[in-house]
């Protein structure tokens, strides 16, 4: 234990205990499985904190550690307070027992979001500076070395982290978007010696990612939920963030590049063809591109992870986040919604065996048909009406033409020589029929240079002219007699 005077003295007259009424954001930590529990609000005014209050139960360093927390921010700076931690709390208290030091843990959370509350909501408002960057960090390397690199250039950074999903039984170590993720994130901003913002966008996520997943795979169709999450969650929000907080740009750790003609920005593959993330950032609009910068753009991720040893960053052997982040550690029969049996046919419609719902199929699949054959079989089709599963032979999976609906077109047609039918996909060789304008369009119908495997329905079709996108848009259900003939 350390100086007990200045325990003594939170404990004898607490800052703010009782005033949340006055402070509309607030925030709270513990609970019943610790029985300490914190809650700390706030009311911002333009770029301070003008008054912060707290209420607390269970211990009385729980209590102690509140008051500390409302002492170090009431009157700060929002960006002063948003660098704030436990250490922190833990100086104000004269420094704590390793028991003890829970309560500050608890206060410092509760305290961020509260902060995120604000934020979220608009409360903060600073002046603009050309120079402050917002970086978004996910507790991984890259997200790491892409505020590394921005800071070594000199600018005046701010992190981000979202909070998008939370499950009984998701595997938050292997997520970027948990809360095990915005703790992590929230340690090596402050590390870094930066103040750390956390967006609650929980709602936003389930509504515009999770449903959708769940009523695709209920039509039939194999959505890309990170597509959805970047074009309609993460990006736009993060960049309000940054009006919100004067930052002129949004840094990230994606390996993306963007260039310019004559219209304007466009996405450009990595340099990293192996790392190019451009397929799940295909739906990001002109505006948003022209405040977005993508440090690891030029360099290959083991080069990535050097820069990360060399800056004795505690991430730089941290393993990959999974794809389809909010699945980690979850069957996603556990989220979709439970189908009716059905049969599964070959391309004659004769039965060659049974399933449990068409959701656990997606086209192109071999594995897991669970049906006897001397040749391997692959899901051809998908009728979620009657349930069946078509399945055949691989060459009954090549088409060489794709139909592309609620289509964005961000050039003239003209412009698409290649098409990108999966994240893992080489791009293929193509053409749109018909003279299209820019803009948005119900459907456009491709023609590939070649055949390809499994176009599968729900799927995003990414148009590039090159290397850059010049386009979008979704694959949709070919004509079952279609998918025959082939």
């Amino acid at each position: 234990m350390g100086d007990i005077a200045q325990l003594a003295d939170h404990l004898s007259a607490p800052r703010g205990q009782g005033r949340l009424d006055g402070c509309p954001h607030t925030g709270a930590a513990g609970g019943a499985a610790c029985g300490d529990l914190i809650s700390i609000g706030v009311r911002v005014e333009g770029d301070r904190i003008a008054d912060a209050g707290f209420a607390a139960s269970g211990c009385a360093t729980a209590r102690a550690a509140a008051s500390a927390a409302v002492e170090l921010t009431r009157g700060a700076a929002f960006l002063d307070a948003a660098r704030l931690s436990a250490d922190d709390i833990d100086e104000e208290l004269g420094g704590l027992s390793p028991i003890g030091r829970h309560a500050a843990e608890l206060a410092a959370e509760a305290l961020h979001r509260a902060l995120g509350a604000a934020a979220r909501d608009g409360a903060p408002r600073l002046a603009r500076d050309r120079n402050r960057i917002l970086v978004a960090m996910s507790g991984g390397v890259d997200s790491a070395v892409a505020a590394s690199l921005a800071l070594e250039a000199g600018h005046d950074m701010v992190a981000v982290t979202l909070e998008l999903w939370a499950h009984p039984d998701h595997d938050g170590e292997r997520s970027c978007c948990s809360p095990q993720a915005v703790s992590g994130a929230r340690a090596l901003a402050q590390k870094m010696g930066l103040p750390h913002v956390t967006l609650d966008l929980r709602q936003e996520f389930k509504r515009e990612v999770v449903d959708n997943f769940v009523s695709e795979h209920d039509a039939g169709r194999t959505p890309n939920p990170c597509v959805r999450c970047n074009g309609l969650v993460r990006f736009d929000r993060m960049l309000e963030l940054a009006d919100r907080l004067g930052a002129a740009r949004l840094a990230t750790g994606h390996y993306a590049r963007i260039e310019r003609d004559e219209s304007g920005p466009l996405l450009r593959a990595a340099a990293d063809p192996r790392k190019d993330q451009t397929y799940m950032l295909a739906r990001l609009e002109p505006h948003e591109l022209d405040r977005l910068w993508f440090p690891l753009g030029e360099l290959e991720k083991p080069a990535v992870r050097e820069i990360a040893r060399e800056r004795g960053l505690p991430v730089a052997e941290k393993p990959e986040s999974q794809d389809l982040c909010f699945l980690a550690g979850l069957d996603r029969r556990a989220l979709l919604r439970p189908g009716k049996p059905g049969e599964i046919v070959d391309l004659r419609g004769r039965v060659l065996g049974e399933h449990s719902g068409q959701e656990g199929f997606t086209v192109g699949q071999r594995r897991g048909l669970r049906v006897a054959a001397h040749t391997p079989l692959y899901v051809l089709h998908k009728d979620p009406a009657s349930g069946r599963v078509t399945v055949g032979p691989r060459e009954a999976l090549a088409t060489s033409r794709v139909t592309v609906t609620g289509a964005r077109l961000l050039r003239p047609a003209a412009a698409v020589n290649r098409v990108k039918l999966r994240y893992r996909a080489a791009p293929t060789g193509c053409r749109v029929q018909g003279e299209r304008a820019a803009g948005e369009h119900e459907r456009i119908d491709i023609e590939l240079d070649s055949p390809v495997d499994g176009a599968a329905p729900g799927q995003t079709a990414c148009l590039m002219c090159d290397d850059s996108i010049v386009g979008w848009g979704t694959i949709a259900e070919p004509e079952l007699e279609a998918a025959n003939a082939a």
